[in-house]
């Protein structure tokens, strides 16, 4: 990259906030206070095997997943810096139940942030690439205490979104809506540097990525699709399995690659009711945001993730993301079997 090149994330939330006249640099603070903290933890997960930040910490989570120490310690640095920042009137993270307060005199401000502090961290210790997400949303009830409805808003209002994935380099990628740039953290200056601009994500697939570990747990649509994939048709070649089981490493590869992500709700094998897995506020929100921008499209099977209206903090939902042709064929995939096609 030549220097007279280099673009930082600081110069660019600047170039866009030129470009609006009113805007009082609220936003952008905040975009650069969850940077900030994200260097913070990139340095921590590329020193875990040296520090005693490996391992678990023998407790649960509210989603009643085991807590590792840097699930905390990433929890903590982010709710830390961000709170401290002024520019949120209330967060909330993954690893919590409840909403996360900030100090009183710190309620005026705009937004609102939630954030998974480190998704696929059961990765950790086999030292697998591992991410942050995160969702911005605007605050829409009156100043004074914070309500429900600033927190369950459907995805189509987030403000912006956006995720960190600590890899062999670490990035981080977000929009607020006027296309999905990333950044790379440059270690020696200590800088995110623009090196993916306006990313825009393949229309068709071809990768997949699942567990196959929970084919006896599909629907027959899902085991169709999936198969399909496999066979390929005159239309297109086989697609290849790729799959890392972090659902930010993942989407990072699809995105950039061209692939579907499939999580469907899993059957119960004693006969209940079909059970989904991801957090619609936490992951697939933000996620489905960040396909949509660049080109791409998330679902549930019926729909838009984005139109969903939340009904909890730790809502969970299936999820189809990727590729948009790949995606829209899921659905109607679904419709057809509803009607006994």
């Amino acid at each position: 990259m030549a220097e007279s090149n280099i673009i930082t994330i600081e110069r660019h939330i600047q170039d866009v906030q030129a470009q609006h006249p009113h805007a009082r640099g609220e936003f952008s603070g905040l975009l650069r206070d969850i940077a900030f903290a994200s260097k913070i933890i990139s340095h921590h997960v590329n020193r875990a095997g040296l520090i005693d930040i490996l391992g678990g910490t023998g407790e649960r989570n509210v989603q009643g997943e085991k807590v590792q120490k840097l699930d905390i310690y990433a929890h903590e640095v982010m709710a830390r810096i961000v709170g401290r920042g002024g520019r949120v009137c209330l967060m909330a993270s993954e690893e919590k139940e409840d909403p996360i307060p900030v100090e009183s005199e710190r309620l005026t401000g705009d937004y609102v942030l939630l954030f998974d502090p480190l998704d696929g961290s059961s990765n950790i210790d086999v030292n697998v690439s591992i991410g942050t997400i995160f969702s911005v949303l605007r605050r829409v009830s009156p100043q004074g205490p914070v309500r429900s409805e600033d927190l369950l808003q459907p995805g189509f209002k987030q403000y912006a979104a956006g995720y960190v994935i600590y890899g062999s380099s670490t990035m981080l990628v977000y929009s607020a809506g006027h296309g999905v740039h990333g950044f790379t953290l440059d270690p020696t200056v200590g800088e995110f540097l623009l090196s993916h601009e306006n990313i825009k994500t393949p229309k068709r697939a071809t990768t997949y990525s699942t567990n196959e570990g929970h084919a006896d747990r599909w629907d027959d649509t899902i085991r169709q699709t999936v198969e399909g994939y496999k066979r390929g048709n005159s239309e297109r070649p086989a697609l290849t399995a790729r799959y890392i089981g972090s659902l930010v490493s993942d989407f990072h590869r699809n995105l950039l690659r061209g692939g579907i992500f499939l999580y469907p709700a899993l059957l119960d094998p004693k006969g209940g009711s079909a059970r989904p897995k991801l957090r619609l506020m936490y992951e697939a929100n933000p996620l489905a945001y960040v396909a949509q921008e660049a080109g791409g499209y998330a679902s549930n099977g019926e729909g838009p993730i984005l139109e969903l209206q939340p009904e909890s903090l730790h809502q969970r939902v299936p999820l189809f993301l990727g590729c948009k042709e790949d995606v829209l064929q899921i659905e109607a995939d679904y419709r057809a079997k509803s009607r006994g096609q």
